[in-house]
């Protein structure tokens, strides 16, 4: 059947069978979209760590169906959809393209590009008919700003930040606006980086607009339309039955971030999570104002975090997409740490608040109904860029000219224990659901070393289910001066156990002036909000959180603790202090 033979439809005709085809099909084209994007991807950071997300929206640009990739990314992405959408109402046509990062238009932080495709039935006619949005959001390695990398921990403003980018026509009638790409390119570090990694985005979305159009072909634009409608109610009810699950009234947490890299500290963000029926509202005043560092977290990213939380405390095989975020409304103080006015500075806010926010809702839930729960998480995401001018030669070409790189990562941590099970070692969590860049990748696409990488012992909270544990990443900088800048948290507050369960250990982060007398035990600590410029031959030892324990140490299986010390996860003195066990 083609677009033009299907009847009007009504969400409420579609059968089961073909609501379940459809939604699964959706899925896929997401999915598959993520895949192209990946594997066409030309930086390590979309190649190997697989920062970026995919999602296919529906003609009002409601999402549908998401690829399940970063947690941050999608909740935040109908917030951009929604702004190109608005951007060019009525003056969208086959083979455009949107693009945009900016943070107070649907972004999260400038580093996030988000590409936005229409999709359209029967393109080649005189009167295409909108189907569908693809959109897909990456983030690159450097956007400019002040320090390689574009996650600069001493940012004030977002001018500082990188390059700022409203909704703009990328790509017009399938062909690229050169002029455009242009001043892109002319802003940013690496150019050839980010052209490769854009033009992976639009081959991504170019995936699902061949999709979905094999979709109108089966069911006709009508009955995909409804179908769409039908997938988002049928979350919508899902949702709503869990939530009534849940007691009526009004769960409160608060916890705190430990500073803006300004001299602000202890920055509390509170909630309270009021349940009543089927829906949920929560409230973050109480929440501290607005801060100087670069820590504030636009709506779309305390939104992001709020819809990920309640996720994780409801049934997780609900499909994500707009219809199960109809019963959660959100409330945050304007010109507040989770929802700043500009020009505020941003960009940890998508990596560090939005971490912090996920902990205190899910705390909140934890007060009423903790056998939902894990402990918290390491609750940052321990972000590291290091740049400067690559002095190695070029295909062995002596005479060649260093060019300038970006390196640009997130450190896994520990996973909070919960009821059964304890928590995962060395894993990203909650807002950040990437990759490592792998050594072997990091050692050939950058002039750094790996020395050390390893789990921490004993760094998990100690709980009948313990926390998982931290991790130790150790780097050198080689032959060059580089720029180092560090953004990350949980160096001053531990991540809380939950049921009688332990803190896991905090992060640290340690700066070493010579690898050749790399000392594991001495070198200077440093802020865990700071830039650094490093000398040839500099280490830099990233030490992340472990997580919190759940349950009461004394309950823990003695089988446990045993495997856990013959692992090495466990030394003798902790298994002695934590759970009363004295290793022969």
């Amino acid at each position: 059947m083609s677009a033009g033979d299907s009847p009007n439809v009504d969400a409420a005709e579609i059968d089961p069978v073909t609501l379940e085809v459809v939604r699964n099909g959706c899925v896929a084209v997401a999915e598959e979209m993520n895949a192209n994007l990946v594997r066409t991807g030309y930086s390590p950071n979309i190649k190997e760590r697989r920062d970026c997300s995919c999602a296919l929206f529906d003609a009002d640009g409601e999402m549908v169906s998401q690829a399940e990739n970063m947690p941050v990314h999608l909740g935040a992405m109908p917030f951009s959809v929604a702004a190109a959408v608005d951007a060019f109402k009525g003056d969208l046509h086959p083979g455009d393209a949107v693009l945009l990062n900016d943070p107070f238009r649907g972004g999260a932080h400038l580093p996030d590009l988000t590409l936005v495709s229409p999709v359209f039935a029967d393109p080649e006619s005189d009167d295409p008919r909108l189907v569908a949005y693809a959109a897909n959001r990456a983030h690159h390695a450097d956007i400019g700003g002040s320090t390689a990398g574009s996650v600069a921990a001493d940012s004030t403003e977002i001018y500082q930040e990188g390059l700022r980018i409203p909704p703009v026509k990328l790509i017009e009638r399938g062909e690229i606006d050169d002029d455009v790409f242009g001043m892109i390119l002319a802003n940013v570090r690496t150019p050839d980086e980010r052209r490769g990694d854009v033009r992976a985005q639009e081959a991504a979305n170019e995936t699902a607009r061949e999709r979905v159009h094999g979709m109108v072909e089966e069911y006709g634009a009508d009955t995909l339309e409804a179908a769409f409608a039908a997938v988002k109610d049928y979350s919508e009810r899902r949702m709503r039955s869990e939530i009534e699950n849940f007691p009526d009234g009004t769960y409160e947490f608060a916890d705190v971030l430990d500073d803006d890299g300004r001299g602000n500290e202890d920055l509390p963000i509170e909630v309270a999570v009021t349940v009543d029926g089927d829906e949920v509202g929560v409230d973050f005043a109480g929440t501290a104002s607005q801060t100087e560092g670069p820590i504030n977290a636009v709506l779309a990213v305390t939104s992001s975090a709020t819809y990920y939380a309640v996720r994780c405390v409801t049934d997780p095989e609900i499909p994500p997409n707009h219809g199960c975020y109809r019963p959660i409304s959100i409330d945050a103080p304007e010109r507040s740490l989770v929802n700043p006015e500009p020009p505020a500075a941003v960009v940890g806010g998508n990596l560090e608040t939005s971490q912090r926010v996920t902990d205190v809702v899910l705390g909140a839930f934890a007060t009423e109904t903790p056998e939902r729960v894990l402990a918290a998480c390491q609750g940052t995401m321990n972000n590291v860029t290091f740049g400067g001018t690559d002095p190695r030669e070029e295909d062995g070409d002596a005479d060649s000219e260093g060019e300038p790189y970006a390196f640009y990562e997130t450190q896994a941590g520990g996973f909070g224990g919960r009821a059964g099970k304890d928590g995962m070692d060395g894993v990203h969590v909650h807002m950040s659901n990437t990759m490592n860049t792998p050594v072997e990748v990091l050692e050939t696409a950058y002039p750094l070393r790996v020395l050390r990488y390893a789990l921490r012992p004993d760094s998990g909270g100690a709980g009948e289910f313990r926390g998982g544990l931290g991790l130790r990443r150790d780097i050198e900088v080689r032959d060059h001066t580089a720029r180092f800048s560090l953004l990350a948290d949980r160096h001053q507050h531990a991540p809380y156990g939950l049921d009688g369960g332990d803190p896991g250990e905090r992060g640290a982060v340690y700066l070493y002036d010579d690898a050749e007398e790399y000392d594991a035990d001495e070198g200077e600590k440093l802020p865990q909000k700071s830039v650094h410029d490093l000398a040839p031959g500099s280490v830099v030892s990233i030490r992340t959180p472990g997580a919190g324990g759940y349950g009461d140490p004394a309950n823990r299986d003695l089988a446990a603790v045993e495997l856990d010390l013959r692992l090495g996860k466990l030394t003798p003195a902790a298994a002695r202090e934590r759970y009363g066990v004295d290793p022969e």
